[in-house]
């Protein structure tokens, strides 16, 4: 079998020719987060995800937080949604040589190890580009593919440190504005989903780009390099440019924003039905004509007039603001201070866990969480799990998901023999030697 037909073979797997990735081939060799979460994203738009996976272990994600009544964590059933699993030894040179195989007939090379790791197993741009030089290389790590920090190992807690987010996190000294203690992560691995999410882009632009490449004389396939580090730079607002141009150093701000007045979450009294529960809201009424509303509702229209008209007066007289607005919310309960000011036409929400959310009557309206079903072992009763659904939204492209996370290997045969070629015994002898899984 040809290249090109063996291509067009693999494609026509692709689930609905609606989606806009459908027809594009991606062979995710990662594993955890960073760059498995652009896997998802590119799975979903209709791509077929062909994800490498240990042998007998599999990502390590597979057993990651809470595990469900098969051991599995349902984490994995989301980020690994749309996705076929096969299991090759990337130890094993056969093991090697059958994931190029799969990169030659393939759109999109999705990576996170190490730099330099691809290149070690004779799999790097250098080595799959004279087989398929339309191939795209998207690349996500720490800290890049060059530079004197290339080498390190790309954890994301380290990364939003040393980029300067974790800076800007947590309690400011009120001597110094300088952080307070240690700084606040958010309770989630954010520097690995925003590098996912630049990975997601960077590849939809790589191969947007691929036949303009072309036309110009060069190989259409090229490398997207993608770091937790920079990605994390790349949410900080102007706080570059303003060190540059006015030498300030933007410390933390507790539950505010530095500069923008009034924005913060403010306390309430516990819902009757959650006495326990700290309940606050958070609201945003920087907009001048915003503003002056918030302080008739809640009585104090003495804080309305020049002296508070535009947001820089407000940034001078904050701290007399916020007392205002506090002592107003903390005698009413969060529902009662969101009615009243959606009542007027502030910006306001209560702060929500994930059960909240999930029972949100705008969730239900908008979908957002769907219910995935998993198979049970050996044919035997599955279950569902509830995910949050994939977005943007995009006109005239429902896409659902279309399946859970895979178990470990379900694809083999699938993706070895009937896609790539293999023939039975082969793949039988291939699984013998361990260089692909049972």
């Amino acid at each position: 079998m040809d290249l090109q037909s063996t291509k067009r073979g693999i494609q026509s797997a692709a689930p609905s020719n609606t989606l806009p990735l459908a027809g594009i081939r991606v062979l995710e060799v990662g594993q955890v987060i960073a760059g498995p979460f652009c896997g998802q994203l590119l799975g979903h738009y209709g791509a077929e995800v062909i994800k490498v996976e240990p042998p007998d272990v599999g990502d390590p994600l597979r057993v990651w937080r809470e595990l469900d009544v098969d051991g599995i964590s349902p984490w994995w059933r989301s980020i690994a949604r749309n996705k076929k699993s096969v299991t090759i030894d990337l130890r094993k040179e056969e093991g090697r040589n059958l994931v190029k195989r799969l990169a030659v007939t393939s759109d999109v090379i999705l990576e996170n190890f190490k730099p330099g790791t691809l290149e070690k197993w004779n799999l790097g741009p250098d080595d799959l580009h004279p087989l398929n030089p339309s191939l795209v290389f998207t690349r996500v790590s720490g800290y890049g593919q060059t530079g004197p920090w290339s080498s390190r190992p790309g954890y994301a807690s380290v990364c939003e440190a040393e980029s300067g987010f974790r800076y800007i996190n947590g309690q400011p000294d009120p001597q110094t504005g300088a952080l307070s203690g240690p700084p606040v992560r958010p309770n989630v691995s954010l520097g690995d989903s925003v590098a996912g999410l630049h990975a997601a882009f960077g590849t939809v632009l790589a191969l947007l780009s691929r036949k303009n490449r072309e036309a110009q004389g060069l190989r259409g396939g090229q490398t997207v390099d993608v770091s937790i580090f920079e990605s994390m730079i790349n949410l900080m607002e102007g706080i570059i440019p303003e060190y540059d141009r006015k030498g300030k150093i933007r410390g933390p701000s507790g539950s505010s924003v530095t500069g923008i007045v009034p924005t913060n979450a403010y306390p309430c009294k516990p819902a009757p039905s959650s006495p326990a529960a700290p309940a606050y809201v958070v609201i945003g009424a920087n907009a001048d004509s915003i503003y002056a509303r918030l302080m008739h509702a809640i009585g104090r229209a003495d804080l309305v007039g020049p002296d508070y008209a535009q947001n820089h007066h407000r940034v001078a007289r904050q701290a007399e603001i916020e007392a205002a607005i506090a002592a107003w919310t903390a005698g009413r309960t969060a529902q009662e201070a969101e009615d009243a000011l959606k009542a007027v036409g502030v910006p306001v929400g209560q702060v929500l866990n994930v059960r909240d959310v999930v029972e949100s009557e705008h969730t239900k309206a908008r979908g957002l969480v769907e219910e995935v079903a998993v198979p049970g072992a050996d044919g035997g009763a599955g279950w569902t799990v509830k995910m949050s659904k994939v977005v943007p939204v995009l006109e005239g492209c429902d896409a659902p998901t279309r399946w859970a996370g895979p178990e470990l290997g379900q694809h083999n045969r699938e993706v070895l023999v009937d896609e790539l070629g293999l023939s039975e015994g082969e793949f039988a002898r291939l699984q013998v030697t361990g260089v692909v899984g049972k």
